[in-house]
């Protein structure tokens, strides 16, 4: 996709404060508006303005956005791999603009750290018929990676979460929120963990923050792939063991345990560790794929043995292939 650079689309610096963004979409709007204007093309630049104001009036759009750094429009562009990781974004300030491009689909959209819905848990709605309850803050979320093990065994963990901030002078900045979490032993893929208080204060100083949601992020393991609660293992055996059966060590995430191979197994066999995956009320299992592996012939004797082997023994692999009449 192609990186687009919103801050030229509204013809302004990178350091414009809200207030000017503000005032260049008003104008902007005006200009190309397809009901009015008289423009060329005013319909589609109508809509990239819209679409480059929908990001730079938010300060956590913006700040994110600002984060990738200066690019030619047009040049070739695909987020980073940790995009939105430890950034801290409020309910709602997600992007649900279907026309928009896949630029801002892709950093914005539902399946980005900023697609989220809802908003404000009261806003100052009506109380008991006199006055008004008090505005509630907005939950925040931010996602966070958490490595397999720490998944795992749980435990405490400091993070550094970027919270965007608008400055005295409207301008945007991200300060550090540094702040220590329990980590739930056995927490999956996807899953929330809840801060009570620590999202958004409330706008007017008397009702109750909001709180901030932190999605877990488990990145891929070099040796295990997690599906929910359950990881798998591909364990490479011997030929010998397969064939006349064997005992042998298999790595788990709670240490290494035995495993008993039957005579006969077979290269994509699949077994199970039972309660071996992460803990929880209903703990996930292990499964073993066997990958049979081949000792190499790299030397003249074991060559002389696979000479042995294939003089002696009456095997053919291929043995149940159906020929094709000549």
């Amino acid at each position: 996709m192609e990186y687009r650079d919103y801050y030229k689309v509204m013809g302004l610096a990178r350091n414009a404060t809200q207030d000017e963004i503000k005032k260049a979409y008003r104008k902007l709007a005006r200009k190309y508006h397809p009901d009015v204007s008289k423009e060329k093309d005013a319909e589609a630049k109508f809509k990239e303005v819209q679409e480059a104001n929908s990001v730079l009036s938010d300060p956590e759009k913006r700040a994110a956005y600002d984060q990738l750094g200066q690019r030619r429009p047009g040049e070739q562009f695909r987020p980073p791999p940790d995009w939105g990781r430890n950034f801290e974004f409020r309910t709602g300030s997600g992007g649900e603009e279907a026309d928009f491009s896949d630029f801002f689909a892709n950093l914005f959209g539902g399946g980005s750290p900023f697609g989220r819905a809802g908003g404000q848990r009261s806003g100052g709605a009506p109380f008991g018929g006199r006055g008004f309850a008090p505005a509630e803050g907005r939950d925040h979320h931010a996602r966070i990676d958490l490595p397999l093990e720490e998944a795992y065994r749980g435990g405490t963990r400091t993070l550094q979460l970027q919270r965007p901030q608008v400055t005295s002078d409207g301008r945007v900045e991200t300060r550090n929120h540094e702040l220590r979490v329990n980590i739930p032993a056995g927490v999956t893929h996807g899953q929330q963990i809840r801060l009570a208080g620590q999202g958004e204060p409330s706008p007017d100083g008397r009702g109750r923050p909001g709180d901030l949601y932190l999605e877990v992020n488990i990145p891929p393991h070099p040796q295990y792939q997690l599906d929910g609660r359950d990881v798998t293992l591909t364990l490479p055996v011997a030929p010998w063991e397969a064939a006349l059966g064997a005992t042998v060590q298999v790595p788990t995430l709670g240490g290494p345990v035995d495993l008993r191979i039957p005579p006969g197994a077979r290269a994509g066999q699949r077994m199970r560790l039972k309660g071996r995956g992460l803990p929880g009320k209903h703990p996930g299992d292990q499964y073993v794929n066997l990958k049979i592996v081949l000792p190499p012939a790299n030397d003249e004797r074991a060559k002389a043995l696979y000479e042995q082997m294939k003089r002696e023994m009456n095997f053919d692999p291929r043995a149940d292939l159906q020929q094709e009449p000549q």
